[in-house]
């Protein structure tokens, strides 16, 4: 059986790190290096680096950064934002990301995905679904949650998985920093109906969320940010928890 995984994500903004509620009023969270390099220490299986303002010209300082930051961390880490080519991908590989993660150039190209699994192979390719619950059901929202669409996420997530996509890294934005649990039911519906790991992303807010989003929603990984970068929840001290109550966890 595989272990579950913890996963602490780092949004980078003009080389910070920040952290927001629904996806709105960012603010600072310190140091994108000094955190990779503390969560690698303290037994996190995997880290997230999401450059939430990505545009092309910035390429280049994300990938100084992925080289900085692959420098402090001895586990797999995933680099996202503003991606949409084989040769972005190529320059964030080469500079030490482990994984890439796409979002709205998929959706708007999804040939992109065929591309990335079949030059990177599908274990390197995550894709990233910022979701949100409206009219009773889960829609896709691009461009960092601001453009909605009207693919239902299910069938978006069905697709990439059939083009090639190894991941799916899972965003409830009506969840996304309120510190409420994560959203269990559209975790559930992905981890149960596709054959990938499904990372799910928003909401923790205490240790009793990650159990539920493992036990209940099947994830295979659970991502937060705030819990960790204030020092509310230590990733220690989540792990003996989780240990505690059964949950697959690698020490």
């Amino acid at each position: 059986m595989l272990t579950k995984r913890i996963i602490p994500c780092l949004d980078i903004k003009d080389g910070r790190t920040v952290k927001g509620v629904n996806f709105e009023n960012i603010r600072d969270a310190g140091d994108p290096i000094e955190l990779g390099a503390l969560y690698a220490q303290q037994g996190a299986d995997e880290l997230v680096f999401l450059d939430i303002t990505a545009t092309n010209e910035r390429r280049k300082t994300l990938s100084e950064l992925v080289t900085r930051i692959a420098r402090h961390v001895n586990i797999p880490f995933t680099v996202g934002g503003g991606i949409a080519s084989v040769e972005d991908v190529q320059v964030l590989l080469q500079s030490g990301a482990d994984k890439i993660s796409v979002n709205t150039s998929a959706f708007k190209r999804p040939e992109l995905l065929n591309e990335l699994s079949l030059e990177f192979g599908s274990q390197c390719v995550v894709l990233a679904i910022d979701t949100k619950f409206e009219d009773g059901n889960w829609y896709v929202y691009l461009n960092g949650g601001r453009v909605k669409t009207d693919r239902l996420t299910l069938d978006w997530a069905r697709e990439a998985v059939d083009r090639g996509v190894g991941e799916i890294l899972l965003t409830s934005m009506n969840n996304d920093g309120t510190k409420q649990g994560f959203a269990l039911d559209i975790t559930a519906q992905l981890s149960q109906q596709l054959n990938v790991p499904v990372i799910a992303s928003g909401g923790a807010g205490t240790m009793e969320h990650f159990d539920q989003v493992f036990e209940v929603a099947q994830a295979d990984a659970a991502l937060a940010a705030s819990i960790f970068h204030y020092n509310e929840i230590t990733i220690p001290d989540l792990k003996n928890y989780l240990y505690d109550k059964g949950v697959n966890i690698r020490f």
